[in-house]
């Protein structure tokens, strides 16, 4: 395995579109990063300059201790993933396996000892004279991954692989993908668009927008501090909420017609910044006990039965909308008057430039 890094990158294609700007982005040896982000950020274009299927258009990018700008895909030893698995219909199982190291003209007993390693690994092996005609979609997405990992690659490049799968089935070949990593401790590069994948997936997790990388870190790091608006408002499901900034008399932050005290104020806090208040950092109570909390009014509730997410709008001001993640199932109603109360230990302030300042 081998680390993979791309130094102040970009990728303009002819047409002006700026895919990828100024992307610098290191993937230890044996990590697996997921890049996360909208669709049309950009994310799927940084795995495809890895691969060697695009061209950069500045930056340097390294797998191992090599530059590989110059290098062709089939001789930068990756191996990639695709969202539609990418099997040959007319090949089975055993042949799709075979098919990269055949082209390597490997030896026919190197070939079968390696496809043997790999069925054995993601338990295919009864599989393995079956058309992918002849498979669910999780064993053909297991069939994809071995046939990356067959060849023993520098790294792994996975692009959405699971959205074509049902939610169930998505959640268990993620829970594959995880286990597969850890035992074979592959370099992997995971592009999605599902913030879940990228939380429950990643050591690290790097957010993108607009072709440029907003903020990579831990999925703890990213959801307790996102470093702007645009990751705090990507990250969570429900993600954060987001509101205008103002301050009441004093050390407190105006929340509609309340207030939530603040440990301590910026000294350049001023207009345009942003406050910032994750659904769990919200509770919520019955008008009957709301002194000191913020008056507040349910619109609708999402009782999942674990959790209800209580949607609420504030009085005095009816453009601010909440999401509150509340525990069980309580008793409350669509229209109800409620109180609520805000943890200021999770209160998060952005500047007026989307960067977050606490």
């Amino acid at each position: 395995m081998a680390r993979v890094e791309l130094e102040h990158v970009d990728k303009t294609f002819p047409d002006g579109t700026r895919a990828a700007a100024d992307v610098t982005l290191q993937i230890a040896d044996s990590e697996l990063l997921v890049l996360v982000g909208p669709s049309g950020c950009g994310k799927s274009t940084v795995l495809r300059l890895v691969a060697g299927l695009e061209t950069a258009t500045a930056g340097t990018i390294r797998i191992g201790d090599r530059v590989v700008n110059d290098v062709r895909p089939q001789e930068r030893n990756v191996a990639m993933v695709f969202q539609d698995y990418a099997l040959y219909p007319h090949m089975t199982t055993r042949r799709n396996l075979e098919f990269p190291l055949r082209m390597r003209r490997q030896r026919r007993s190197e070939i079968d000892r390696s496809v043997a390693r790999v069925a054995a690994l993601l338990e295919i092996g009864h599989l393995l004279d079956r058309l992918p005609r002849q498979l669910s979609g999780g064993q053909r997405q297991r069939v994809a991954m071995g046939r990356a990992l067959v060849r023993e690659p520098a790294a792994s490049l996975l692009d959405e692989p699971l959205s074509n799968l049902d939610p169930r089935l998505r959640v268990q070949v993620r829970a594959e993908i995880q286990d597969l990593q850890a035992r074979t401790r592959t370099t992997m590069l995971y592009v999605t668009h599902d913030q879940v994948e990228a939380m429950t997936l990643g050591h690290r997790v790097a957010v993108m927008d607009s072709g440029r990388l907003q903020q990579v870190a831990t999925p703890r790091q990213l959801y307790a501090a996102p470093a702007n608006t645009m990751v705090a408002g990507f990250i969570g499901n429900p993600p954060m909420n987001l509101l205008p900034a103002r301050l009441a008399d004093g050390a407190a932050l105006r929340v509609g017609r309340g207030t939530v005290p603040l440990p301590d104020v910026p000294a350049d806090f001023g207009d345009g910044w942003t406050v910032g208040l994750r659904p769990e950092a919200l509770d919520v109570v019955p008008e009957s006990d709301a002194r000191g909390a913020v008056p507040a009014r349910i619109e609708h509730l999402e009782s999942l039965g674990y959790e209800t997410l209580a949607h609420l709008r504030l009085e005095g001001d009816e453009r601010a909308r909440l999401v509150a993640r509340l525990v069980g199932m309580p008793a409350l109603a669509p229209g109800q008057p409620v109180g609520l109360v805000v943890d200021p230990a999770q209160v998060r302030l952005f500047d007026r430039d989307g960067r977050l300042v606490r």
